[in-house]
């Protein structure tokens, strides 16, 4: 159970030792939809830390979808006075009596495996659950809202565009099913600012770039990065199944937990952060090689998949990054004292080491 993982529990030690007034928290009820999902659950991870070591005295009211699932991500502190599990659709109404400080919005199927199967499931939680929380959060009078938003709503950049900042605009096929989540995480952010403009909900919002961590699901996550994790872990070669040159900033989920709780509270209201890595952008077949580098012992090779079924062995001519992908600034977060502390070889080996702990391995 994630208390008793030293990785885990490191984490949370460090995210609270950093500069963000905590203080704004004490006796605060705080309600997290999604809240076992990989992002959000270590929020809640950390909402934990404040209640049993700093004695901070908040209510955590868990929208989640499966009991049994709540119960294997937080196991026996679900029992605590401070934890309310809240089972209902957060597309309908919400129907909960107690006060609420707080509201953050992490309920959505971000995995491209729904966009082609169930996209009208992955577009309602980011469209009516929105709207449905943020009429609560009105009617409660709610200090704080964060939307967990992506950086897909920003499409495809024209080409004189090389850092894409928060006020950049792209295109995109609106009559695509791969769009489902980008145009309806768009809809979900004006949603919030016209709340806040027009009802006063101090709403923020945070575009979430490709995080990774110990909460991974290495199984049912199809991401590239969950994939060469699992390959680690069980002592295989790392298969890439492109040329390696797409690229990515990959952000270690401590780091992007504390600017979580950087935007909640201390970002300005009716206004979107970008929380991307700009100091990790690499390729996949970058990637691949720095994971195959953590455990030297293991003796991993990088293996690119041909589209004969052949499998390679690539070098590092062959993982240089998409010179045509853009870099999506985070200077905007900088202004809250945001800085990211772990580089990709760190933060994906404590996420190793935080799986196999978990897992028993």
């Amino acid at each position: 159970m994630f208390w008793e993982n030293k990785i885990i529990r490191e984490d949370l030690e460090e995210i609270y030792s950093r500069n963000i007034d905590w203080e704004k928290l004490k006796g605060k009820t705080i309600f997290i939809t999604g809240a076992y999902g990989m992002l959000a659950s270590y929020l809640v991870f950390q909402c934990i830390y404040l209640n049993e070591i700093v004695h901070y005295g908040m209510k955590l009211v868990l929208a989640v979808r499966s009991e049994e699932k709540a119960r294997k991500r937080f196991g026996d502190f679900l029992d605590k006075e401070y934890m309310v599990l809240y089972l209902e659709d957060i597309n309908e109404p919400i129907h909960y009596d107690g006060r609420v400080d707080y509201i953050i919005h992490g309920a959505s199927l971000a995995s491209t495996q729904y966009y082609d199967t169930i996209p009208i499931e992955v577009m309602l939680p980011n469209i009516l659950g929105t709207i449905q929380l943020l009429r609560f959060a009105e009617k409660k009078d709610a200090e704080g809202f964060l939307l967990f938003s992506s950086g897909e709503v920003y499409g495809a950049m024209d080409s004189s565009v090389n850092v894409i900042t928060e006020d950049c605009l792209g295109t995109r096929l609106n009559l695509s099913l791969r769009n489902c989540y980008g145009e309806s995480k768009k809809m979900a952010e004006t949603l919030c600012y016209v709340w806040f403009k027009q009802k006063n909900v101090p709403t923020k919002m945070a575009r979430i770039g490709h995080t990774y961590g110990p909460t991974m699901d290495i199984v049912n996550d199809k991401r590239v990065f969950s994939a060469f994790v699992n390959d680690v872990i069980h002592n295989r070669n790392i298969l890439v199944k492109s040329d390696g040159s797409p690229s990515r900033q990959f952000c270690y989920i401590a780091d992007a937990t504390a600017g979580f709780f950087m935007i909640l509270l201390e970002g300005n209201a009716g206004e979107v952060y970008n929380l991307f890595n700009m100091e990790e952008f690499l390729s996949v077949g970058q990637l691949a090689e720095i994971l195959a580098g953590i455990y030297p012992n293991k003796n991993l090779k990088v293996e690119r998949i041909m589209e004969d079924g052949q499998k390679i062995l690539m070098g590092t001519e062959d993982s240089k990054p998409n010179p045509k992908r853009k870099i999506i600034s985070s200077e905007k977060m900088k202004t809250l004292g945001w800085r990211c502390k772990y580089d990709t070889k760190d933060g994906f080996y404590r996420t190793i080491e935080a799986i196999m702990q978990e897992n028993r391995i």
